[in-house]
């Protein structure tokens, strides 16, 4: 990235000669993002990050078939960047359907089938859920939205794309949205792939950049650093992901060892890098603090404002009743992570939790 951010300064709608310069380096990187998820490079819309491939794919999606119809299916456990964006819309008369989870965060096909009617426009429903791992049925979605002609399928494939062989093509979605920095690319940078033929509306306007469907100067570091960060990505993918799934087990094991800890998403139907649990009586938001003053940064799957935790959307529709939901850790692994990390983390994850499960149970009153 770093000769984009120094010598090369051209706009790439210039025609000058430092605009054509960066106009190669953004073709390109058009071309090698396209080889590394199966798509044809004009069929992909660089984006400020996954938020924006998101809002674009569903907003457009929607309002360019308006005229068909006004039902959109997905699920209780998007990203908010498409849950916000579909909530958005019911504003303006779209009727969204949430298709129900089980206790593994899974949606049945059939369900989605029984949810279209002859008035759905679009099904949008994440590739791998960001909070809890669980990988969805996506390609059997697919062929249930492509029984009926005229709907568009959205699929969020942020979380899961460093970690799968990702095809978008094989994959039978009309749209996908990516993220750089999921792929330990550049934070702000992101993309849609949008399937040739798929009509939507743009929700930028201002330019004619990206083929008309976003306009503005793109950014032409981040779109060569996420190129090639899915490069990489999909050239160690053979020795990452079991390698990580191996440290993330040791992790498990040693964490759902503890009384009552509770594994949350599907336990074999995940991607590689996420562990989430539930600790009962524990608030998660006190165990990431005592793991964060301990070096060890970790999340809850709540959402933190004003004082007051909001239990996990994700982990309410699978079932989880508030009480046990505000017990959430999740705990994140990537590619640099090292079997001494795993080692330290089972030094003070596990002793972190047992301590404040013992003040918990100390500060209920008796009887």
């Amino acid at each position: 990235m770093l000769p984009y951010l120094d010598g090369v300064f051209g706009n790439p709608s210039s025609s000058h000669v430092y605009g054509r310069v960066a106009r190669e380096a953004l073709d390109d990187a058009h071309e090698r993002l396209a080889r590394s998820i199966g798509a044809d490079a004009r069929e992909l819309v660089f984006t400020s990050g996954g938020t924006e491939a998101d809002n674009l794919a569903v907003k457009g999606a929607a309002w360019a078939g308006k005229a068909k119809g006004h039902r959109i299916v997905t699920t209780p456990v998007e990203h908010h960047a498409v849950g916000h964006a579909l909530a958005h819309l019911e504003k303006f008369g779209f009727e969204i359907v949430q298709v129900p989870v089980d206790r593994y965060g899974r949606v049945d096909p059939a369900d989605v089938e029984a949810a279209i009617t002859d008035r759905t426009i679009l099904v949008s429903v994440m590739l791998a859920n960001n909070e809890v791992g669980t990988i969805m049925p996506v390609r059997e979605i697919a062929d249930v939205v492509r029984a009926h002609r005229g709907i568009l399928f959205h699929v969020d494939a942020v979380q899961a794309a460093a970690w799968t062989d990702l095809d978008v093509d094989a994959l039978g979605a009309d749209l996908v949205a990516l993220a750089a920095h999921k792929v330990e690319g550049p934070k702000g940078t992101g993309a849609l792939w949008i399937r040739r033929g798929t009509h939507i509306l743009a929700q930028q306007h201002g330019g004619s950049q990206e083929r008309h469907r976003r306009a503005g100067t793109e950014d032409v570091a981040g779109a060569v650093g996420m190129a090639t960060a899915f490069e990489l990505a999909a050239a160690e993918r053979s020795v990452t992901v079991p390698h990580v799934a191996s440290l993330r087990d040791r992790l498990a094991a040693g964490v759902l060892a503890l009384p009552g800890v509770e594994l949350t998403g599907h336990p074999v139907e995940r991607v590689p890098h996420i562990l989430s649990v539930v600790v009962p009586g524990v608030d998660g938001g006190s165990v990431t603090l005592a793991l964060d003053l301990a070096g060890i940064a970790a999340s809850t799957g709540s959402a933190c404002s004003s004082g007051s935790t909001e239990v996990s959307h994700v982990l309410a529709a699978m079932g989880f009743p508030a009480d046990e939901a505000r017990g959430a850790v999740r705990l994140s692994l990537g590619r640099t992570t090292t079997e001494a990390d795993i080692d330290e983390a089972l030094s003070i994850v596990p002793a972190a939790i047992m301590r404040l499960a013992a003040v918990a149970s100390a500060e209920v009153p008796a009887g």
